[in-house]
């Protein structure tokens, strides 16, 4: 469902990206194949030096749809960025991909929040993000935040993910059958 990116899917992801009803939300916007091609070897580099995390989302028969990344990673936070192409809105694939993510994110990588910035005028992801239990909305409890990354205009609601939340969440609906090991240790 998700792999580290590479170069070798990015005409693809172009192509997906660059459609109307995706490229107004996707982050790293690029105008052309070359350039996103510049762009994802950038985004390797800095996953490298631990500046983000960047997979690609998967089909069921591995071609890919779509990207997630946390950027802006900073005192084991970053925020999500989650696109997927077009002809994949719908059918399935946004949850699993974050489950997988959050997983690796939480687990693997240290990350302890999550934080998701979605346009105020984008109901499709508010919606997406809203219907997950744990997910906090973080206007007045991450208050400076939430007007830093409002401080020319209202155009973002903020949202959280906490790792305790989720995994509260992941155990009581069975998720994780147990708790993982590094979650027992003091």
């Amino acid at each position: 469902m998700l792999k580290k990116r590479d170069l070798h899917e990015s005409h693809v992801l172009y192509e997906l990206m660059t459609h109307p009803d995706v490229f107004p939300f996707v982050r790293q916007k690029c105008s052309s194949y070359e350039e996103f091609l510049f762009m994802t070897k950038q985004t390797n580099e800095a996953e490298e030096r631990g500046e983000l995390i960047s997979r690609t989302i998967l089909d069921e028969w591995g071609a890919p749809i779509g990207t997630i990344n946390l950027f802006d990673i900073e005192d084991n936070a970053g925020f999500l960025g989650t696109w997927l192409g077009k002809p994949y809105h719908g059918k399935g694939y946004n949850s699993p991909a974050k489950d997988a993510f959050f997983e690796e994110l939480f687990y693997s990588c240290g990350i302890e929040t999550i934080f998701m910035r979605i346009r105020k005028v984008n109901i499709r992801s508010i919606k997406a993000a809203e219907k997950l239990p744990y997910v906090v909305k973080a206007n007045e409890t991450r208050k400076s935040l939430y007007e830093q990354l409002n401080a020319t205009s209202d155009i973002y609601d903020l949202y959280e993910i906490p790792k305790d939340q989720y995994t509260f969440y992941r155990l009581r609906n069975g998720s994780i059958q147990e708790e993982p090991s590094h979650l027992l240790e003091a």
